[in-house]
């Protein structure tokens, strides 16, 4: 190597930040209800799309959004588990959790 040679750059895993948006175990917030009617599933799916394995959106809504739920199965099959955790007349809280 001569003094013009730019020094060997050191291997990506030596370099690499840690992705400090990702935190495994993390659940994240969605409350559709704020989001308009035309807008939630592409927005829901979005966010979906977003999460990595281990994290989990946590779904709350005004009904129970069957609908949605099988669109989902046909999008994300078992890459996205559905955990209800509270479902009544007023609205439902389901966990969509982010599979490895």
């Amino acid at each position: 190597m001569t003094p013009s040679d730019p020094a060997p750059s050191p291997a990506l895993s030596e370099t690499a930040e840690p992705n400090p948006h990702f935190h495994p175990e993390a659940v994240y917030p969605f409350d559709a209800r704020g989001v308009a009617k035309r807008f939630r599933h592409a927005a829901i799916f979005g966010a979906l799309e977003a999460l990595q394995a281990g994290e989990t959106m946590r779904f709350v809504n005004d009904h129970d959004p069957i609908p949605l739920l099988r669109q989902m199965a046909t999008h994300f099959g078992e890459t996205v588990a559905v955990a209800y955790r509270q479902r009544a007349a007023q609205g439902v809280v389901i966990d969509f959790i982010k599979q490895g």
